[in-house]
C-alpha cells in the first residue's frame, strides 16, 4: 500500500517548481494527504497572499472527491459539495488547479495550486506528479 510522503511530497514540489519557473506568475503549491490534511506547502516570493488558502482548498477538494477540483464545479455546485464545504469550514475550493495523486493505482494525497490561470494551476500541479514518478488517475 502506497501512501504520501515526505519525500513523495518534496518531489512533487520539486517538479511543480521546475514547471513554475517557466511562467510569468508566481505559485503556492500545496500537498495534502488522503483526508486533505496539510503535508508540504511553498509559497513562491510574490505569489499573492489569497493563494494560500486557495491553494490548499483545491488540494482538500481534491482528495476528498479523488478527482480535479475543477470538474466539482462543472454545471454547478453540487449540494453534497456545499455541505461538504460548510462542515469543512469553507475548506475546500472547487476551482481548477488541485489533482490527485495517485500511485499504485491508489489515491496517496493530493496536489493544489494557485497564482496563476486555472489552466496554469493545473499544468504547474501535474508536472509535479509527472516528476515525482506518480499519477493524477487511477
Amino acid at each position: 500500500m502506497s501512501t504520501m510522503d515526505l519525500s513523495i511530497a518534496q518531489k512533487i514540489i520539486e517538479g511543480a517548481q521546475k514547471k513554475s519557473n517557466t511562467m510569468k506568475s508566481n505559485f503556492c503549491i500545496s500537498i495534502v494527504d488522503p483526508r486533505g490534511d496539510l503535508i508540504i506547502f511553498i509559497r513562491e516570493d510574490g505569489a499573492p497572499w489569497r493563494s494560500v488558502y486557495i491553494s490548499q482548498g483545491k488540494a482538500a477538494a481534491s482528495a476528498a472527491f479523488m478527482q480535479p477540483s475543477g470538474k466539482l464545479g462543472e454545471g454547478g455546485i453540487n449540494p453534497i459539495h456545499l455541505g461538504l464545504m460548510g462542515m469543512l469550514g469553507g475548506r475546500m475550493i472547487p476551482g481548477q488547479g488541485g489533482l490527485p495523486v495517485y500511485k499504485e493505482n491508489q489515491i496517496i494525497g493530493a496536489v493544489g495550486v494557485s497564482g496563476g490561470t486555472p489552466q496554469e494551476d493545473e499544468e504547474i500541479a501535474q508536472a509535479g506528479i509527472n516528476h515525482a514518478g506518480c499519477k493524477s488517475s487511477e
